[in-house]
């Protein structure tokens, strides 16, 4: 479902006199259908960097990056938008939501994107919220009002709310305290079940263990530092 081929790139500084920082050269992975694939390797080993390529955020300079039946490196904006709503979700560190929008929106939105009516959108959100352990009270309210991890739960939500057939994670169980990680490992779980190809960061090692089918070094990828 995901497959990458010799995929490099490099920063340019353009500050500091077009300074060219190589972060990767000839990453190789493929992760198949309900399959979890954890990215390993010290810090500025380029596991976000890879992470953001294959979601379209970073242009790659060189190789291929197929979702699918399409390779993100040559697609089209119009093709990588497409992908996201229907293909390839992403759960970041971080929430980033248009401001006064209730949480119940903000979960239900790429459910809504796809056609679903709103009945049907706010029902799944709500079994999310409910499970994720984020009070009733609060799905009226914006949740950039919310602590960390109450915002961090409501992130997770919304990019489990949509099967997806492929899923990028980063760091998802990050800051959580043991009950929620408990839940977010089993829609992780209940993801891979129903076949989904799952490409993450995960610094907790015992998520690894559990969830991981397999770990990939990007260390092997990155100039100056691999072996």
């Amino acid at each position: 479902m995901i497959q990458i081929s010799n995929l490099s790139k490099a920063f340019t500084l353009h500050n500091q006199g077009g300074t060219v920082i190589p972060v990767m050269a000839g990453a190789e992975l493929s992760v198949a259908p309900g399959e979890c694939v954890g990215l390993t390797g010290q810090s500025g080993s380029g596991k976000s960097t890879l992470m953001r390529m294959v979601y379209g955020n970073y242009l790659s300079d060189g190789g291929s990056i197929r979702v699918g039946s399409l390779d993100v490196a040559t697609a089209e904006p119009r093709q990588i938008i497409r992908l996201r709503r229907e293909t390839l979700g992403y759960v970041s560190q971080f929430l980033r939501v248009v401001p006064r929008v209730p949480t119940l929106d903000v979960v239900s939105e790429p459910l809504l994107q796809l056609g679903a009516s709103p009945s049907v959108a706010h029902a799944r959100a709500a079994e999310l919220l409910s499970r994720l352990n984020i009070p009733e009270r609060l799905w009226s309210l914006s949740p950039t009002t919310f602590s960390g991890g109450e915002q961090q739960r409501v992130n997770i939500a919304r990019g489990f709310a949509h099967p997806y057939p492929a899923l990028l994670l980063d760091e998802p169980t990050a800051s959580l305290d043991a009950v929620n990680r408990d839940v977010v490992l089993a829609f992780i779980e209940e993801a891979k079940a129903r076949g989904a190809a799952i490409l993450g960061i995960f610094h907790d090692e015992g998520a690894r263990v559990r969830v991981c089918d397999h770990l990939v070094d990007v260390t092997r990828f990155t100039p100056g530092i691999a072996a």
